[in-house]
């Protein structure tokens, strides 16, 4: 699904997943795109983030935990690389991590979200 009117971005299930470590398996998925968000689908925060770069033409990458069988796990990997925050969402860009909803909004205010994401080839004006 495209971010075009009423839709969210590119979901792809994870259940044609990589095996092993959920964090390895997290480092991967967030690398083979340049916007990643992983998330839950009944989360409101998920849910804004997602309309955030959808609105600003990028075309993330999400990953809905909730819908996959691993999902707790990554989750559970995603609390421990971020310390205290949420697990989800969590959004990476080129393959980097920018951080939990705090992080992506505070890099839009400061306006540094926007070269991060022509540098990852997600954004192009």
């Amino acid at each position: 699904m495209h971010c075009q009117t009423g839709s969210r971005g590119t979901y792809v299930p994870t259940s044609r997943t990589i095996a092993g470590d959920p964090l390895e398996r997290i480092e991967r998925l967030a690398s083979e795109n340049a916007v990643v968000i992983f998330s839950v689908s009944s989360c409101c925060m998920c849910h804004a983030i997602k309309r955030l770069f959808c609105g600003m033409g990028v075309n993330p990458t999400v990953y809905e935990l909730d819908e996959d069988p691993r999902g707790k796990d990554m989750e559970k990997a995603l609390m421990r690389l971020l310390g205290n925050s949420p697990a989800v969402p969590v959004v990476f860009i080129g393959g980097k991590l920018v951080g939990a909803m705090d992080r992506v909004m505070a890099s839009h205010i400061n306006g540094t979200l926007v070269p991060l994401l022509k540098q990852a080839g997600a954004l192009w004006l």
